[in-house]
């Protein structure tokens, strides 16, 4: 396969960043540039989840104990069977 160049504008001190990363894991900018073109088109779409909102720390702990599993209701079968929990005295 034909190789081209191109050419990319970004800032100084992000590439910089972005080499000394990159030649951590063993590998140059360009080629960390192919591999997240590459998995770009296999996946049709960015190879990863980009979001506009950072969680405070509270609703950090949170997503972290979920996708642990940690202090999640037991499953209910019926909305009383919900109802009849909730207003349970503990």
């Amino acid at each position: 396969m034909a190789k081209v160049s191109t050419n990319v504008s970004i800032d100084a001190d992000i590439k910089k960043q972005a080499q000394e990363l990159f030649a951590e894991l063993g590998m140059d900018l360009s080629t960390a540039i192919n591999i997240f073109i590459r998995q770009a088109l296999r996946q049709h779409s960015i190879p990863f989840e980009i979001t506009a909102d950072i969680p405070n720390d509270e609703t950090a702990k949170a997503i972290d104990n979920v996708r642990k599993g940690v202090g999640l209701s037991r499953e209910f079968h019926s909305v009383s069977e919900l109802m009849e929990d909730l207003y349970a005295d503990d």
